[in-house]
């Protein structure tokens, strides 16, 4: 899904707002998730997921044309780790029970 038709489904949705309106309130969150991450904060919406910046250390990197060695610098990474309840959605609902892993019994010996 798109910027574009995430505004056109909340339009579609919400028939007494007006298009604009969606697109600025829209624009609006994704501006502040933005600047959050830019402050180096984590923004956590409950049940959806999180989204902070990883950082990245300064590296040697290796031209894939050429082999030469070309440094990298370190940056700050987006990452986005899902909530408990996006997954289980994505996934069809509550992950199964798995079977408890049965161990191999331990003999003990006895020194004598």
């Amino acid at each position: 899904m798109t910027k574009s038709e995430l505004i056109a489904l909340l339009a579609a949705e919400n028939p007494h707002l007006r298009q604009p309106d969606i697109e600025l309130i829209v624009a609006t969150i994704f501006d502040e998730i933005t600047a959050a991450l830019a402050r180096g904060d984590r923004v956590e919406l409950r049940g959806f997921g999180a989204f902070s910046a990883k950082r990245r250390d300064a590296r040697t990197g290796r031209n894939p044309r050429t082999g030469a060695a070309v440094p990298v610098a370190g940056k700050a990474v987006p990452y986005f780790k899902p909530g408990k309840e996006l997954r289980e959605r994505v996934n069809g609902g509550p992950p199964a029970a798995a079977a408890p892993v049965r161990r191999p019994a331990r003999i003990a010996s006895k020194v004598a």
